[in-house]
């Protein structure tokens, strides 16, 4: 059984959303503090049109991320399920992460708005699921022991800094330092890594909203 299309309107407004949370990312991920009226330009769509799909920015921001964190455990998932060879279906899994840029919004957006108790609950899956994964990969040999979930997200976090200007310039060299990454990441390493990785409490202390921070 096939779906059945959308109606005229209804494809319009699917495109209209998939062409505001692709410039809410660009926009915001480069300026969080940018109005979400820039959102609309950038989409190419009007401010009516957005505010009717989301009605604040805060709306726009939660969204955005929600999207984030649900292709982050859908690639998550993938490495924990894939057959084969472990050692690349871990690399697929970091370029993965690399390709979609989530790290990136969580570098640039986390504190500046109130998750979602749907957020937080996704959140606290990933944290299962990433154990899956790290237990999955050092038992296979291929992960050094000493890595912890703190310091994939600390690599991919890094690469997410890398801005060449243009986007696909800038994907291609991130894929590259990756690969530099991978090869620190590897087991067995060449030597115990110092201190201790950033903690699940550390990361997810990021995303308290500033504004309660300082009160």
């Amino acid at each position: 059984m096939t779906d059945k299309p959308l109606s005229g309107r209804k494809a319009q407004a699917a495109r209209n959303d998939k062409l505001i949370l692709e410039a809410a990312h660009e926009v915001f991920v480069a300026n969080p503090e940018a109005p979400i009226a820039e959102v609309a330009k950038r989409a190419g769509v009007g401010i009516s049109a957005l505010y009717r799909r989301y009605p604040s920015k805060e709306d726009l921001l939660r969204k955005l991320c929600a999207d984030g964190l649900g292709r982050y455990l859908e690639l998550v998932r993938e490495a924990v399920e894939a057959e084969g060879d472990a050692w690349e279906a871990f690399r697929d899994f970091m370029r993965g992460v690399v390709v979609a840029d989530t790290p990136s919004i969580t570098v640039r957006l986390a504190g500046t708005f109130t998750p979602s108790p749907e957020m937080f609950q996704a959140a606290v899956e990933g944290d299962a699921m990433n154990r899956a994964m790290l237990e999955r990969f050092k038992s296979a040999g291929v992960l050094r022991e000493d890595v912890e979930n703190g310091d994939l997200q600390m690599v991919t976090e890094s690469l997410s800094s890398i801005d060449i200007g243009d986007a696909e310039r800038t994907r291609a060299v991130r894929l590259r330092a990756l690969e530099l990454y991978l090869e620190a990441l590897r087991a067995p390493g060449a030597g115990p890594l110092p201190g201790s990785a950033v903690s699940d409490e550390e990361m997810g202390a990021r995303w308290i909203p500033r504004s309660a921070k300082e009160d």
